[in-house]
């Protein structure tokens, strides 16, 4: 199989995932009723992220040079989310008296906030954060992303690797 289809075949699949990881959270917002915290939005947003860069890598099929850059990109996005994934769990697993309050919406807090300002305040989590909500196999939510998160960011180096190898030879 030629490097390109290699490569299209990869970034695609890591599209599909990424999006189909976005639909799921849309499912379980609307049909299962269980609103997302200001983390899970940042969540979804490095998702959505990494799906347009598998989508770009996928339509552009890259060599060795455009894996790596893409795959630099992807590990990116990757850590960025896997470290709110993180800080989501550990939220999680505060003891009552140590969750921080509820704070405002998210969507108020960017109408009136500037950016950095929701960015920390987001970050240093709120109460509505700290509920696991929906479980699968022991693991919430934030940890089902985490898990995802170093999965697609392990994958796209991988990629990387294995097109970098095929374009040597």
């Amino acid at each position: 199989m030629r490097i390109n289809t290699v490569a299209r075949i990869g970034y695609g699949a890591g599209f599909a995932i990424a999006f189909g990881l976005i639909a799921f959270a849309y499912y379980l917002q609307y049909f299962q009723y269980q609103e997302p915290c200001p983390l899970c939005i940042l969540q979804r947003v490095a998702f959505f992220g990494m799906g347009v860069v598998f989508l770009i890598a996928a339509l552009h099929g890259p060599g060795k040079t455009g894996s790596a850059v893409y795959s630099g990109l992807l590990l990116m996005i990757a850590g960025t989310g896997a470290a709110i994934a993180t800080r989501h769990v550990w939220l999680q697993h505060l003891p009552k008296d140590r969750v921080p309050e509820c704070g405002p919406g998210l969507e108020y807090m960017l109408r009136k906030l500037p950016l950095n300002e929701v960015l920390q305040k987001v970050l240093a989590g709120s109460g509505e954060c700290a509920e696991s909500g929906w479980t699968f196999l022991g693991l919430s939510i934030a940890g089902w992303s985490l898990a995802w998160f170093v999965l697609l960011g392990t994958f796209a180096v991988a990629l990387a690797f294995y097109i970098g190898r095929r374009a040597v030879r």
